[in-house]
């Protein structure tokens, strides 16, 4: 059987780079294994976390489950950064679902956007002077909502069963 070799923690700044390129030419499962291999070093490393994160997320479209995201993003350390991952993962979740397709697919990503929106609201509440980021993503979640014409589920109505 074949073993996993572990890098060096001096190796872990030439790594993250290799997550970025990787994510730059459309290979998340490169990225994603790069950053497993981190963090099996350093499981705390917090960029390594949040390109994890990343890498994951990108291949939602897939089917890549979010579990390990959510894993990742309850070890982000900085509240901000927390809120903002946290509303990454949702935003990706409801792109996800929005190009899959299906029954009750833009409901779901509605649902995902309005979560999204609520912890990018969060980010923004606490974010650092001049980081606007959580205020670009809150507004592209708005703007998918409305690019996509999304409405909240209806509330389901029902009658009670004659006896």
């Amino acid at each position: 059987m074949h073993t996993l070799k572990p890098i060096t923690k001096e190796g872990i700044q030439h790594a993250l780079e290799k997550v970025e390129r990787y994510r730059l030419l459309n290979q998340p499962a490169e990225a994603e294994s790069i950053c497993r291999d981190i963090l099996a070093v350093d499981p705390d490393h917090q960029t390594a976390l949040c390109m994890f994160i990343l890498s994951l997320s990108d291949q939602f479209v897939t089917g890549m489950a979010p579990k390990d995201a959510r894993e990742a993003i309850s070890k982000i350390t900085d509240d901000y950064e927390r809120a903002y991952y946290n509303g990454i993962l949702r935003e990706r979740l409801a792109k996800a679902a929005i190009a899959r397709g299906g029954y009750g697919s833009n409901f779901d990503a509605y649902e995902w956007l309005m979560e999204a929106i609520e912890a990018f609201q969060k980010a923004a509440a606490i974010r650092p002077a001049g980081n606007d980021d959580a205020i670009l993503r809150h507004n592209a979640c708005v703007r998918t909502i409305q690019r996509h014409h999304l409405q909240p589920r209806a509330k389901e109505s029902r009658e009670p069963l004659l006896e």
